[in-house]
């Protein structure tokens, strides 16, 4: 289990309020090696704890679709739809657990410039498709941008799991509703809230990648620990909001 005793049914809740934006996340693949917990706490702000799982730190890929993109204010005629692919890892601030992000990809240049002035978060422009063809889905992406990163992740959907139910590993990697990021010396939190992910288990998952390393990570198995899918949420989006 994880190595403190955190709330996290609270993060999954609606927060008060109107969303800043609505989107839809779609076919996620979630693909997680485990690091030593000193190789990943230099990567992250000093503020923020890491959020341990058998006192293993752990480092997710994340490549889905973003579709139905818009702010509040926006008309849905103008929504964006994009590729997207994150990197991150999972931490706590002051009790509560959440997602910290070394890097975003996304296949739209008005996202990336969006996302970095918006939210002050490490994305980049990248080439990116998604085929399929006899069940086996196939993901690419090269980045258009230094420090340079790809990925290649090809895989087929298996047996359907349902929710997450709490205190599983499953539960601990994919119900993450809370974002923190650091900005101007002070920690910033955004959340998401959706229903709980449909999930699905992979199988024949392949993954070659250089996104992990651009970001300061040491070499790990080729294999990754875990890999799960998720045909997709609709997606309420508020913040982000400078903790005080």
């Amino acid at each position: 289990m994880s190595a403190e005793p955190l709330d996290r049914v609270s993060p999954t809740r609606r927060p008060p309020g109107k969303p800043a934006g609505t989107q839809r996340w779609s076919e996620l693949l979630f693909v997680h090696w485990t690091f030593d917990p000193e190789a990943v706490r230099k990567l992250v702000p000093a503020p923020l704890e890491l959020d341990l799982w058998d006192g293993r730190a752990y480092v997710g890929l994340v490549p889905f679709r973003m579709e139905a993109v818009r702010s509040s204010w926006m008309p849905s005629a103008l929504a964006l739809d994009f590729l997207e692919t994150n990197v991150r890892t999972y931490v706590h601030y002051r009790g509560e657990p959440g997602v910290y992000f070394f890097s975003l990809e996304a296949s739209s240049r008005l996202a990336v410039k969006v996302a970095r002035v918006g939210w002050g978060l490490p994305y980049f422009f990248a080439d990116m498709q998604v085929s399929e063809a006899g069940g086996r889905v196939d993901y690419r992406s090269n980045r258009r941008g230094s420090p340079p990163g790809r990925v290649r992740a090809s895989y087929e959907r298996g047996e359907r799991l349902g929710p997450s139910r709490e205190g599983t590993l499953e539960f601990f990697l994919l119900e993450r509703y809370l974002l923190f990021s650091e900005r101007g010396g002070a920690i910033h939190k955004g959340q998401v809230h959706h229903v709980p992910y449909p999930a699905e288990r992979v199988t024949n998952v392949k993954v070659e990648e250089t996104l992990l390393a651009a970001a300061g990570l040491p070499a790990h198995e080729p294999e990754p620990a875990t890999a799960h899918f998720s045909p997709g949420v609709d997606v309420e989006v508020f913040g982000p909001w400078p903790v005080r």
